[in-house]
């Protein structure tokens, strides 16, 4: 059993934190009249990457201590400025008090997030027939772009629904730039042939994040989804990680997928968000 100590949960925020920001400069050194940021909040990070950006908020708030209102104010106005809601992506295991300060300020609950964790090592297992997964090659982003952003145009619709939307072309500059981050992996899948879904993963400190997974409609229901999660952590389990984690919509079926795979469910982030 993966216990979720307040200590796992501030190495899985940090890393989130790191990832995000990371994103978020890799916006700022492509798309330099932008107006991306990134700013050091209460151990965390709020970060804008440009309009209607999966990369503009806050993460790993609230395990480097207490939060300063004028950095958070500081903030508030940097996204005010864009005309960009202020989105918070707390931890339960975060310092309560900083929910309750978000609370009165004005933000607003809007959703949940679930982070799923299990150790490494893990066992190699067989891939599912017809199903191979590999590396995506360094000068094929965009080749990987088309298949992850086809296979998440079209969501499994189980559990509950994401607050939250984004057009194509947002998607397309979010993961290129995320893909600019150091550890981070890509790879493709394919199965009797031809390509079937795509999937990426970042290293770092011993912490593997599967951070996203789509398997194009026609492909789906065929094993695509967890061979590509296999060959992840069987990856993660050659660099050396000691921990897997991932974050889903509750009772999606990306968490079932994971869940069978020996995930189990570490603790809850409430997403909260103040209108500029």
């Amino acid at each position: 059993m993966l216990f979720a100590s307040t200590s796992l949960a501030a190495r899985i925020e940090r890393a989130e934190a790191r990832l995000v920001s990371d994103s978020a400069r890799a916006a700022q050194a492509r798309r330099p009249g932008a107006g991306a940021f990134v700013m050091e909040l209460a151990g965390g990070v709020a970060t804008f990457a440009g309009p209607a950006s999966p990369l503009n908020k806050v993460a790993g708030l609230g395990f480097g201590g207490a939060l300063d209102v004028g950095e958070l104010e500081a903030a508030e106005e940097a996204y005010a400025e864009r005309g960009t809601p202020m989105q918070v992506e707390l931890s339960c295991l975060a310092s309560p008090e900083i929910a309750a300060l978000l609370t009165r300020r004005g933000y607003g609950l809007v959703n949940f997030e679930n982070v799923l964790g299990r150790p490494l090592p893990f066992e190699p297992v067989a891939a599912a027939a017809g199903v191979s997964v590999s590396e995506c090659p360094a000068g094929d982003l965009a080749g990987w772009l088309d298949v992850a952003i086809a296979g998440f145009a079209s969501p499994d619709l189980e559990g509950v629904p994401s607050h939250e939307s984004f057009p194509r072309e947002a998607l397309e500059r979010t993961m290129a730039d995320m893909a600019q981050a150091s550890g981070f992996v890509r790879y493709l899948a394919r199965r009797e042939g031809q390509v079937a879904g795509a999937a990426s993963m970042r290293l770092f400190e011993g912490i593997a994040q599967l951070c996203g997974a789509a398997t194009l409609p026609e492909h789906r229901r065929r094993g695509v989804q967890g061979t590509l999660l296999a060959a992840r952590l069987e990856a993660a389990t050659r660099a050396g990680c000691d921990v897997a984690v991932v974050t889903t919509q509750p009772g999606s079926k990306s968490q079932e997928n994971v869940q069978k795979r020996g995930f189990e469910l570490l603790y809850t982030r409430a997403i909260l968000v103040r209108e500029p």
